[in-house]
């Protein structure tokens, strides 16, 4: 094996750990009960027909009903999903229609007949975890139904990996060109504006000086 081969192996494979190991968002937070419940959201950047695959573990808790939702920030403001009653554990999988952010709303309602002094008392723990793009796709079920290897489904999950990096740069591509022409258009703005300026400064202060001059030769100042 030469030099240069010895050095690309090592760098490779930490390459390929570097992108297999890919964090995963989880939270976990007690969710109080109300009459009319505020609703409490998780949110997350998403890319536009990114998979986003939602698991909320939803503690026991006697008179409350908690209700999911998912929904984006998007100027649509796409409501993905709607399930009311949720317990134990729910798995829920929508595709981001829109470049944004996207949120999972819980609301938790308590039930009329307790006491409102008793409200304090009753709340709900809920475990949320949120795989997105390429942590969402399930590689097992591919690799049953595919007949795949365990080199075939590490060498499937980098490929998902690296093909969501090249999305991501894209899309910083994408908005790096939309600033470039934002600054590009606002600079002209503000050089045509700049000229009106000065153009305006000019008229008036030839206008001054006109009426100046009218005035004095009206009172006999000036010839």
């Amino acid at each position: 094996m030469s030099p240069s081969q010895t050095f690309t192996f090592p760098l490779l494979l930490s390459l390929v750990i570097l992108l297999l190991a890919t964090p995963t968002f989880a939270i976990k937070f007690t969710l109080p009960s109300y009459r009319y419940p505020p609703a409490k959201c998780i949110w997350d950047t998403v890319h536009d027909n990114a998979l986003v695959i939602v698991t909320a573990n939803v503690g026991p808790g006697a008179n409350q009903r908690v209700d999911v939702e998912i929904v984006d920030n998007s100027p649509q403001r796409n409501v993905y999903l709607s399930k009311k009653g949720i317990d134990g554990e729910t798995r829920l999988a929508v595709t981001a229609h829109a470049e944004g952010d996207v949120g999972v709303c819980f609301r938790n309602y308590l039930d009329h007949d307790v006491p409102e002094k008793d409200r304090l008392k009753h709340s709900r723990v809920i475990d949320l975890d949120m795989d997105i793009g390429a942590d969402a796709v399930d590689y097992n079920a591919i690799a049953n139904q595919e007949s795949l290897s365990g080199l075939e489904v590490e060498m499937r999950k980098l490929e998902g990996v690296v093909q969501e990096i090249v999305d991501e740069l894209n899309y910083l591509k994408v908005r790096e060109e939309r600033f470039s022409e934002t600054n590009e258009s606002t600079l002209q703005r503000v050089q045509n504006f700049s000229w009106f300026i000065i153009f305006s400064l000019l008229g008036l202060g030839a206008w001054q000086i006109f009426h100046l001059r009218a005035y004095f030769k009206r009172k006999y100042l000036i010839d």
